[in-house]
C-alpha cells in the first residue's frame, strides 16, 4: 500500500497539479488510514470495503476528531481510491455514497462587558489612526453591523444628529440606531481624523485607510486583532465577535429576540435564537453551581 500511496502523491503533484499543502494533507490522511488498515490485519487495499471506511470514520469521530477533520479525511481517502481503481485495481469504490458528517455548529464567541470596555480603550485618541479605529470599534459595538457593512458606509449613510445609520445590501436595506458613545466617536473622527486621511475630496467612503482609500476587510481584521492582543484578551477577536457581543449584551439586558433580529438584519428568527440558547445555558450553569439543592 505504501507504493500505491507514493505513486498517488506523484500523480497528484504532476497530472493534477495540486498545491504542496493539499498534497501534504492528502498524504497525512491516507497514511493514517493505511496504519488503521494494518492494525486491523488488512494488508491489501483490495480487501477493504464500505464498512471498512465507515468504521474508520466512526472511530475518528469517537476519538474526538472534529467533523471538518473527518470530512477532509473522507475526501482524501475517496481521491486515493479513485486513483487506485483508475490504476487497474479491480474493486468497487468503497467510498461511494458515504456522506460526510454534518459540520459542527460552533457557539458564537462574545466578549464580556469588561472585555468590551478594555477593547474600546485601546485606540489612541490623540492620532488620526487611533481616532478612526475608536470610531469603528464603537460603531460596530453600537450597531452590531458586519465588517462588510461598516467598510461600505458612506457619509450619506450615517445621521449623527438623529443617531442612526443606514445599511444597504443588494437585496435589502435596514436602519439601525446608533448610541451616544458611538455618535461622539464618529463625530470626533469626522472633525479631527478623516480630514487628515483624506486625499480626494470626492471620496464618499466614511472610513478611510492611511492611503485615503476605503478601509478593507483584511485591514480592519488586522487592526482588531492587534487591539485584542494589546488589551490582553485571550479570545480570538474578529468583527463577528463584536457583532455577537452586541447581540448577547442586548439580550442579557432585556431586549427581545425580534428586536435583535431586526437590528442584526437576520431574515429568520431561528438565526437569532442561538443567542437565547447560550443565555439559557449560562443561566442554568449559574443556577446549578449556586443553588444548594440544584
Amino acid at each position: 500500500m505504501q507504493e500505491l500511496l507514493d505513486s498517488f502523491v506523484l500523480y497528484m503533484a504532476g497530472a493534477k497539479e495540486k498545491s504542496y499543502n493539499t498534497i501534504v494533507s492528502y498524504k497525512r490522511d491516507i497514511l493514517k488510514y493505511i496504519e488503521y488498515l494494518k492494525e486491523n490485519g488488512i494488508e491489501k487495499i483490495s480487501k477493504t470495503d464500505r464498512m471498512t471506511v465507515v468504521t474508520y470514520l466512526l472511530q475518528m469521530k469517537k476519538s474526538g476528531k472534529a467533523s471538518a477533520t473527518v470530512s477532509r479525511s473522507l475526501a482524501s481517502i475517496r481521491a486515493f481510491y479513485s486513483y487506485v481503481i483508475a490504476s487497474g485495481e479491480k474493486m468497487k469504490d468503497p467510498t461511494a455514497n458515504i456522506i460526510p458528517p454534518p459540520a459542527d455548529k460552533k457557539q458564537p464567541q462574545f466578549l464580556t462587558a469588561q472585555e468590551t470596555e478594555l477593547l474600546m480603550a485601546q485606540p489612541k485618541d490623540y492620532e488620526a489612526k487611533g481616532i478612526r479605529d475608536k470610531a469603528m470599534l464603537e460603531l460596530l459595538y453600537a450597531t452590531g453591523i458586519k465588517v462588510s457593512e461598516i467598510i461600505e458606509l458612506t457619509l450619506d449613510d450615517i445621521n449623527l444628529k438623529q443617531g442612526f445609520l443606514r445599511c444597504r445590501t443588494l437585496t435589502h436595506e435596514r436602519v439601525v440606531p446608533v448610541g451616544k458613545a458611538a455618535v461622539l466617536a464618529v463625530k470626533q473622527y469626522l472633525d479631527k481624523a478623516r480630514p487628515k486621511l483624506l486625499f480626494d475630496d470626492g471620496t464618499k467612503c466614511l472610513f478611510l485607510n492611511r492611503n485615503g482609500a476605503k478601509m478593507s476587510r483584511q485591514g480592519f481584521w488586522k487592526i482588531l486583532k492587534g487591539y485584542g492582543k494589546s488589551a490582553g484578551i485571550k479570545k480570538d477577536i474578529t468583527p463577528y465577535t463584536i457583532r455577537h457581543s452586541f447581540a448577547m449584551h442586548l439580550l442579557q439586558n432585556g431586549a427581545d429576540l425580534e428586536a435583535i433580529r431586526q437590528l442584526l438584519g437576520h431574515n429568520e428568527i431561528s438565526s437569532t435564537q442561538v443567542y437565547s440558547k447560550i443565555l439559557d445555558s449560562r443561566i442554568k450553569q449559574v443556577y446549578e453551581k449556586a443553588h444548594p439543592r440544584a
